[in-house]
């Protein structure tokens, strides 16, 4: 074969297609002999007609030679082309193993490097949750101190305010032994006795009368009221039942006879009334 022949007919043996040898003889003489592939590329119909051609000349040239040097150099070069041939496809196929026996995951041993990391790994999670729980502690603590504070911060301002109201309730509760005093001194005086025949007693009364009334206006300018509850329910909160006693005509539970009127403080009562009720 030519260059030209071999050049034209080389077909990718990378490909890994099974080739076949075709020898010509004539006479019981071998004339030519090509390879040819069943899976070699689809030709247009030209092409076909070329190669066929170029196959018929080649048999001619073939047939006119007259010793057989050539057929044998093209045998030779045939056999040597089948055998690199074989060789490459048997280094090129795939290598498949196989065996009766089960097919078994294969375990691979973790190294140094991937044991200390899983212990860094699981150290660092256990610190995280540690630290987790310790995060939520202290967010209790803190949310507990605010509440507390709050708390102690509303006490505060109530006492602060209930000093306002009722810093004075000592000194209320020892003025009102004098008021009782003064209403006890001027319901004392005969109301017939006043007149311009007693001028002294007169005089006295009145002066009496007015440092009631003074003093009556100055508790309620500080808030301060009398209690007097003559005809009222009972209120255990702002009366103390001293006895009872049976009145026709009269609801059960009320208020009957006042024995010593209260005060109350800005309805906070510093002093209950003593009253009588009647029978239930």
């Amino acid at each position: 074969l030519t260059a030209a022949d071999r050049q034209r007919y080389n077909w990718n043996l990378q490909r890994r297609l099974a080739h076949c040898c075709v020898i010509f003889v004539r006479n019981n003489r071998v004339i030519g002999a090509c390879r040819v592939s069943p899976q070699s590329p689809p030709a247009t119909k030209m092409h076909r007609s070329k190669t066929a051609l170029n196959l018929l000349q080649r048999l001619d040239r073939l047939r006119t030679a007259s010793s057989g040097s050539l057929i044998t150099r093209q045998m030779q070069m045939v056999s040597t082309a089948q055998a690199a041939h074989s060789r490459l496809l048997w280094h090129q196929a795939p290598v498949r193993h196989f065996s009766t026996e089960k097919d078994t995951a294969r375990v691979e041993e973790p190294t140094e490097n991937e044991k200390k990391l899983t212990v860094e790994v699981e150290e660092l999670r256990k610190e995280a949750a540690e630290l987790t729980e310790k995060v939520k502690s202290l967010d209790d603590k803190y949310k507990r101190a605010l509440a507390e504070s709050e708390n102690i911060r509303r006490r505060l301002t109530k006492q602060i305010d209930d000093a306002k109201l009722f810093g004075i309730q000592g000194f209320c509760k020892d003025l009102l032994e004098v008021a009782d005093i003064l209403g006890h001194a001027t319901e004392a005086v005969p109301k017939d006795e006043i007149s311009d025949k007693n001028p002294h007693l007169k005089n006295l009364f009145e002066g009496l009368s007015m440092t009631r009334q003074q003093l009556n206006s100055v508790f309620k300018r500080h808030g301060l009221e009398t209690v007097n509850p003559m005809n009222e329910k009972f209120n255990p909160n702002l009366h103390e039942a001293l006895f009872q006693q049976e009145v026709a005509n009269v609801e059960p539970n009320t208020v009957v006879v006042v024995s010593k009127i209260g005060y109350k403080l800005h309805d906070r009562c510093i002093r209950p009334a003593l009253v009588g009720v009647t029978k239930g």
